[in-house]
């Protein structure tokens, strides 16, 4: 006789558990698929509270009705007596030329910015809608506004047809022509046109050196010395893995590894291995482990050094500040400085890049990646190129497509093509530990089972942000100051998240600011420190190359390249097998 069901019964595993997981995981890969991983029901949910708040909001719409008459009235000045009702912000290019200020084009596009300002008035400071809910309206109707801006169609932009009647429609042809050969490209998966001239080992990635060490996630390249002596400290670089490591060593004359051997410094970086779909199970421990852990090892070995610098670039210094406070709880005090580039270690406030981390979209990666095993780079590049939409989509269609005109590539646009895939383990458990969770600032974030805490770090530290940086926002850089105690000199440079880091010395037009924090000592806000910092022109590089030669030693004989007799036999010439992997 069959038991009788109780209130209970369902509690335990159910045999449906897996299949269902299975079909959920599914759907929900294939809406990733559609919408490249962007979360319909968070949208929902964003427009509904805006809307919902806004309807019961009498005084935020009799306000909006207000600005939307003084904005008209101001266009109509505007066109009697010919003044701007309205300036571009800084940013914003796409009106610079002077065939924008004759009638009609100027009414376009000042009316389009007046537009623009009023729906950022639309979407902001409407009572009661959660932040989240606010800057993801923002920036999709930002999104909105911007694809459907003069500038981007025929009928509406003065320059786009001077450049049709200069060439005899020519430019339509020849930009067809570029559309067909991208759209070839993007189905074979074949690098971008001109990115031959750039060939990894031979034009980029080029400074001479050895892979010292491999295991299954990274290679460690040692670069050889180019000055009779060294700093007795070697240096090892941690890149990001959502992009090859050559990021700083791209061409020869603007590669940061290149410049910091000839300063005198024994150089090791890490090169990452491009995961597949055997990798699904790597996760942030075993980059720690299998990173900079594996390649300290090494470098003690093979230079008998008791203490490293250690640089962290982007999501290699996340990984970097783990790695250290791990390091700084059980004793091990193997490093001598730390430098983060761009560097979050403090996700409470990540900028625009957070619109896409939340629970429902998280949700909708995580099936994206259960069903590969990773995350393809294409996902998180589009993700980064929405954050930038102006200049990395519809410039791009205007010029490449309707002027037909490609733009040459350069060395770092090249290395931004080129790259590689983030394992489902690890990248889950990134987003939700560090965005959702902010799990690291908190003290939360456990190594080896127990918390680890950025306050038991004690080594100096150069931390660099850039004014520009949309994936991690100097801002965000800055927190550091609030998280550990230690001698802490901060830098925001000029430029972007690439192309500030990349700032070799004789850069024009570069410049950063620079202050020191002494350990212990009071922090300034982000405004107090931006108002107070002075300003140096010049490259950022030779700052830090200064503050790196007072934290050495004095110079000493250069290391053998690799240790065969202590199993680390040099395996090959720079830069190595993983980075070429596709």
């Amino acid at each position: 006789m069959n038991a009788p069901l109780t209130a209970n019964a369902d509690q335990g595993h159910d045999p449906l558990d897996g299949l269902a997981e299975t079909m959920d995981r599914a759907s929900f890969a294939a809406i990733a698929q559609m919408t490249h991983g962007l979360s319909p029901a968070t949208l929902v949910q964003a427009f509904s509270d805006w809307a919902m708040h806004l309807a019961v909001s009498p005084g935020k719409r009799a306000q909006l009705a207000a600005k939307a008459v003084r904005k008209n009235l101001r266009l109509a000045e505007h066109l009697t007596d010919g003044k701007p009702a309205i300036l571009p912000l800084p940013q914003d290019h796409r009106f610079d030329d002077p065939a924008w200020q004759a009638q009609p084009w100027s009414l376009l596009s000042q009316a389009f910015l007046l537009n623009q300002q009023w729906w950022h008035a639309a979407t902001t400071g409407v009572m009661g809608v959660t932040a989240h809910h606010e800057a993801i309206v923002e920036f999709v109707a930002r999104q909105m506004l911007d694809m459907m801006a003069p500038s981007n169609f025929l009928l509406t932009n003065p320059v786009l047809q001077q450049r049709i009647a200069d060439t005899g429609g020519q430019c339509l042809v020849e930009g067809a022509h570029l559309l067909f050969e991208d759209m070839v490209n993007a189905m074979r998966g074949d690098p971008s046109p001109g990115s031959d001239g750039f060939i990894t080992g031979e034009t980029v990635a080029v400074t001479p050196g050895k892979v010292v060490y491999r295991n299954r996630l990274m290679e460690l390249i040692q670069y050889a010395p180019t000055t009779g002596t060294v700093r007795p400290e070697p240096v090892l670089i941690i890149p990001a893995w959502i992009m090859k490591y050559y990021i700083l060593d791209l061409s020869p004359e603007n590669s940061l590894i290149r410049w910091l051997v000839g300063q005198g410094y024994t150089v090791f970086a890490i090169s990452w291995h491009n995961p597949e779909s055997a990798d699904r199970d790597l996760d942030m421990d075993a980059y720690r482990r299998l990173g900079p852990l594996a390649a300290l090892d090494a470098i003690g070995a093979i230079t008998g050094a008791a203490k490293t610098h250690a640089l962290g670039y982007c999501l290699g210094g996340t990984l970097l500040a783990v790695t250290a406070a791990a390091m700084a709880r059980d004793g091990d005090e193997r490093l001598a400085s730390l430098t983060l580039l761009a560097a979050q270690t403090d996700f409470s406030e990540p900028g625009e890049l957070g619109l896409f981390i939340d629970e429902a979209q998280i949700n909708l990666l995580e099936s994206l990646m259960w069903s590969r095993g990773y995350l393809d780079s294409s996902q998180m590049g589009g993700a980064f190129q929405l954050l930038r939409s102006n200049d990395l989509i519809w410039s791009r269609v205007l010029n490449t497509y309707l002027m037909g005109k490609r733009e040459p590539l350069n060395d770092l646009m090249a290395w931004n093509a080129d790259g590689t895939r983030m394992p489902y383990a690890m990248h889950s458990g990134y987003l939700r530990s560090f965005f959702l969770e902010d799990s690291l600032a908190e003290g939360q974030y456990e190594v080896d089972g127990r918390a680890i805490s950025l306050t038991a770090l004690r080594a100096p530290m150069f931390v660099v942000g850039t004014e520009r940086d949309h994936v991690a926002p100097w801002r965000s850089v800055y927190k550091i100051h609030g998280l550990t105690p230690s001698d802490i000199s901060f830098v925001l440079t000029s430029g972007g998240h690439n192309a500030g880091i990349v700032s070799e010395p004789g850069h024009p037009g570069r410049h950063f600011r620079m202050i020191e924090r002494p350990a212990q000592a009071h922090s300034l806000s982000p405004d107090e420190w931006l108002a107070s910092a002075p300003g140096h022109d010049g490259s950022w590089w030779l700052a830090w190359g200064d503050w790196l030669g007072t934290h050495s030693g004095e110079p000493v004989s250069p290391p053998p390249m690799g240790a065969a007799d202590k199993g680390y036999p040099p395996l090959g010439d720079a830069p190595g097998l993983y980075v070429l992997e596709r």
